[in-house]
This record gives structure tokens, sequence and C-alpha cells, in this order.
């Protein structure tokens, strides 16, 4: 049966981008049957708060006052149950005293079955009335759970019994408020760090990097060691937040099964989670995982439990013996152990595997193949093809001016080829963020528009290239201007969106060292630019002079330009090696080889 209401006032789910914003008003609808927020940690042991009634006995149709009481406190959430039966439905109906304070939930199909808080307002004391039903059990004891701030609560503090008149006492011992009722699995502490032993043999294993020790400070591990009728999982990363994994049935994040362990106060508190699309993962109320154990140290975390591989009575907790895709995510988390967006990518699985089959040593990636392979075509584009096709146009006219290749000038054959070499890698590599993605990225800031804006001018450049006019046309003058203009304003929107890209968490690339390469390749472009500009500047201005009548004769362009274009060759030899080395960088990096 499910229960309408879990009256704690910080009910929060989870925000991957800031403090979890909870339910302040107290209508939780997942939790009534356990009386366990979703808060991914244990219960408080003794209770500080306390039930009173004013009458120990009751008839059918009577009522009784009912206080709860003790230090300040956010939320609350009370019921009566049968005190024979504590694990059944809650009993009879609640009347409000203060409307400010408490609101009225019907757990069940039990109207007004229960009470809990309206806002995060602090209190020290609540009263209601308790209405008998007039089919109410012997005995009836009431329950309340209290939370003082996100990870401090009590759960199902037992409070007094009262029974109808003449009615001889139970046979066995009740709950008394004596003592609370625990609710909470048992935890112990790990003594030494996990191993890698038995990977690939014994248990399935995920390692980044590969075949990295558990015990080391960059070591992300997670394994399943299948056991008869259960799986035995060790997780395992350097992170004073948090660890998560993810089982999903494809590489893109929503209706995953999550497991988190996360430290509060240095202690860590294992939970599971359920993932809808990229909002916030929503904790589970009742736990199904046993023998739970952590350690820290070093600012290593680490943390294992035993789980069933069939949880049929728990629709949103995925069968272990299924194919999937794995993720493995870490963060920051505050204090009160509220957690915070994964700062980078999470480590996915390269395919969907099943972990509880042949065991298996695999590694990950944080960076999808797709979008891989689009900051490797853009940067073959954008740092070789273009930057080389430019300096062949503006400096090598008159050096292969006389060269012909398949039936017109070198240097324009050359320009051409590699322009539309760029614009062929430009649009296959445009489209795969948006295959991967689905469509629009809403998480990758400036970097997609200015994109949109590279791939029109890059489209826009051959089409006007199409319609170029004759060299001795009047409109030649505005048509090369209007193409330079064109191809600069496209160049220098590629550099600032690969600067943008490079920093997303989705290509991973190593910080800062991305951003100094692609600073280094910017410079040595303006470099060799600049040199070769310096170059025919000084050729055009070279002169004769005629002794004998003190004249002096400005030399012709074209035989200007020709006596340097050995020096150009090397120039541009040297260019293009390095265009190379900067290129091998970027794809190393890429792929991190």
């Amino acid at each position: 049966m499910e229960l309408p209401g879990l009256a704690v006032a910080i009910w929060m789910f989870v925000c991957f981008y800031g403090l979890v914003s909870g339910y302040p008003n107290g209508k939780v609808r997942k939790a009534c049957t356990s009386m366990i927020p979703c808060h991914g940690s244990s219960p408080q042991l003794p209770p500080e708060h306390t039930i009173a009634v004013n009458t120990t006995e009751f008839k059918p149709g009577g009522n009784v006052e009912v206080r709860l009481s003790g230090p300040d406190f956010e939320g609350f959430f009370i019921q009566a149950r049968d005190a024979e039966h504590l694990d059944g439905p809650a009993v009879g109906s609640f009347m409000l005293v203060d409307w400010r304070l408490s609101q009225l939930l019907t757990c069940g199909r039990i109207k007004n079955s229960a009470v809990s808080h309206t806002s995060k307002t602090k209190k020290k004391h609540i009263k209601v009335y308790w209405i008998a039903p007039g089919d109410a059990p012997k005995h009836v004891q009431f329950l309340a759970t209290v939370v003082k701030k996100y990870r401090t609560f009590w759960v199902k503090i037992p409070g007094p019994i009262v029974s109808q008149p003449d009615v001889p006492s139970p046979a066995t011992p009740l709950h008394t408020t004596s003592e609370a009722m625990s609710t909470s699995y048992p935890v112990s502490y790990l003594s030494k760090p996990f191993s890698a032993l038995g990977c690939g043999s014994m248990k399935f294993c995920i390692r980044s990097p590969s075949n990295c020790d558990p015990g080391s400070a960059s070591c992300f591990f997670l394994s399943f060691q299948k056991e008869e009728s259960s799986v035995f999982i060790e997780m395992s990363g350097p992170s004073e937040g948090y660890l998560a994994f993810a089982l999903s049935h494809d590489q893109w994040m929503g209706g995953d099964d999550a497991y988190l362990c996360v430290n509060e106060d240095h202690h860590v508190h294992v939970c599971t989670a359920h993932l809808k699309g990229r909002s916030r993962p929503l904790l589970d109320s009742e736990n199904v995982l046993e023998d739970v154990a952590w350690r820290l140290a070093d600012g290593i975390l680490q943390c294992s439990f035993r789980r069933s591989i069939h949880l049929p009575a728990y629709k949103e907790r995925f069968n272990l013996d299924g194919i999937y895709y794995i993720f493995m995510a870490d963060g920051e988390a505050s204090q009160g152990g509220l957690i915070y967006k994964h700062h980078r990518q999470p480590l996915i699985t390269n395919g969907p595997y099943n972990v509880t089959g042949p065991p298996q040593d695999i590694g990950g990636s944080r960076s999808p193949r797709l979008l891989r392979a689009h900051g490797a075509l853009m940067f073959v584009a954008w740092i070789t093809t273009v930057s080389i096709g430019v300096i062949v146009a503006r400096f090598f006219k008159p050096v292969w001016a006389h060269s012909l290749l398949f039936g017109k000038e070198m240097w324009f054959q050359v320009h051409r080829m590699l322009m539309l070499t760029t614009v062929t890698l430009t649009s296959v590599s445009f489209v795969l963020p948006f295959i991967y993605r689905g469509g629009w990225s809403q998480q990758a800031g400036f970097h997609p528009y200015l994109g949109c804006a590279v791939m029109a001018l890059t489209i826009f450049q051959p089409l006007m290239a199409g319609f170029r006019p004759s060299r001795h046309a009047p409109r030649r003058q505005l048509f090369n201007w209007f193409h330079w203009s064109t191809g600069t304003t496209a160049r220098i929107l590629a550099v600032v969106t690969m600067f943008l890209g490079m920093d997303l968490p989705a290509l991973d690339l190593p910080d800062p060292w991305d951003t100094y390469t692609m600073i280094g390749f910017v410079a040595w472009h303006v470099g060799i630019d600049v040199l070769l500009e310096i170059h025919s500047y000084c050729l055009i201005r070279k002169v004769e002079v005629i002794e004998d009548d003190r004249v002096q004769i400005l030399q012709s362009l074209t035989s200007a330009e020709a006596e340097g274009h050995l020096f150009k060759q090397v120039v541009l030899t040297i260019y293009v090696c390095g265009n190379i080395v900067f290129l091998i960088a970027f794809l190393l990096a890429i792929n991190k080889i």
C-alpha cells in the first residue's frame, strides 16, 4: 500500500545544480508505509522528541488529544496504527488544531489518516486530535517521524498506546516511548582498500584509467561479484563529496537505476535513486541494500554493499542480470550531505554489459565517441586544411603562377582542394553532436550557437566562389573583399568556438593543457603569417640603385616575389609540419592515447 505524505519539512530531492529544494509543504507521497525520509541517510537514535496523549482509553467514534513536543524541528509526520501490527496501514483520522502549522493527508484509502507540517518554520510542539474509527483495533499506538534538519531525523518514534475499555493487554510487549524503532540497515567500516584481484576472472570490473589500482589516488573502480541470488558491489574513487554509478539502457541520462555513496561529515551514506532525464535524482525512501560498508582515507571514498539480482517489488530497480550501459560519476557534497552536479562528464562504458555474465575487466570513457569524432574532424579542418589553404592563396600566387595542376594554376587547385576538404569535414562534424544528443544541447553554452554561425559561413563561402567574376571584371575587387572577409570571419569564429568547445566536459580534454596548446597554435599561425608578410614587404621595397644617374628603380612585384620563392617553400614546409604536430597533439588528447 502506498501512503501519501511523509511529512518532513525538508524532504528534499538532490539537485545537481545547487542545494536540494525539497518538500517544505509536507506533501510527500512515497514513504508513508516506511515513514523514512528520502534523505539517503540513517535515522538517529535515541529520539529527542516525545508523543503524549490525554487518555489511555478510547471508544469508537471518540477522540484522543495527541501532542508532539521536543527541541526545535522543521518537519513531522504523525500516524496511528494497530499496536499489534505496526507494519500495517494507518488507523483512524485526525482533526487539526492549528491550520498554519499542520495539515491533513490521506494515506492509502483512509482520508485524513496522517498529519504533516505545512512549512519549514521551526516548531517546538504540535497538537492534533485523533478520531477513532468504528472498526478500530483493540490497541492503537501513535508513531511520529521528526526532522530536525536534512540529515538529522528520527523515524517511527513510538508514542503511548491507547486501548478500548475492558480489553485485556496484548500477549506480547509493545513498543513504548522509551526506545525508538530502528529502521536503518547495518553499516560497517572497511579496514583496508579494495583490491583488483579477481577482476576479469571472478568479478566484473570497470577501471579508469585502465588496469589502475583501486587504492591509488587517481583510480575510479567499480566491481560486481555475482553470488547465488545477489551481487556484491564495490565502488571506489578519488572524491571527498560523493561517488555514484547508474545502470542505463542507453548512453543518455534518464530512466536510470542509480546508487550513491555520499560523504556527510566524514561518514558515508549509501542510498539508491532513480534518474529522470537530466534533472535531479529521486532518492528512494526504502533501502534495498544489505551489508553496507565504507571507508574514507587519503582523499579516496570507498563503499560496498550487496543487492538482490531481482527486486520485483521495486519497479525502479533494474534486474542485475540485464544488459546495461554503466555510468560512474563523482562530485562535491555539502556538510549536510546535499550533493551538487558532477563537475565533469560521467565515465560511461563503451557498450552495454551484463554484470552478472562472464567476468570482464573493462574501462570506459568520459567523452562519447561521436563527440570525440566531432572534435577530431573540426581540429583537422580548422587547424590543418583551412590554415594551409589560406597561406597558399595569400603568399604562393606568384611562386606557383606558372605551374599547372589539372589545367589550372597550381596554387588555385591546392587552395580549392583544401577548402573543399574543410567544407566536407565541417559538414560531417557538424551533424555528429545532434545525432548524439538527439537534438539541441542546452548544456553547451555559446558553443553550439557559434558553431552554427561557422557552418553557415563555411557553406556560404564556396557558393559565393561559384559566382566569382572574371579576373578583369569591374566587380572582381568587390568579390575579393567579400571572399576574404567571409573566410576571415569564419576562421576567427571557428577558433573561438574551439576554445569554448575544449572546456566542455563532454570532450574531457586535459585542462589547462588544451587551452595552452590552442593558444600555441594561434600564436604559431599568426607568427608564420607575420613572417611571410614581412618577407613580402621587404621584397617589394627592394631597389636597385643605378650609380651613374642615381635613379632608384623599383623592382617589379613578380620578379621580387619570384626571388623569394625558395624561402616561402621552406617556410610552408615548416608550417605544415608544425600544424601536423599540433593536430597530432589534439588527436592524442581526444582519444586519450
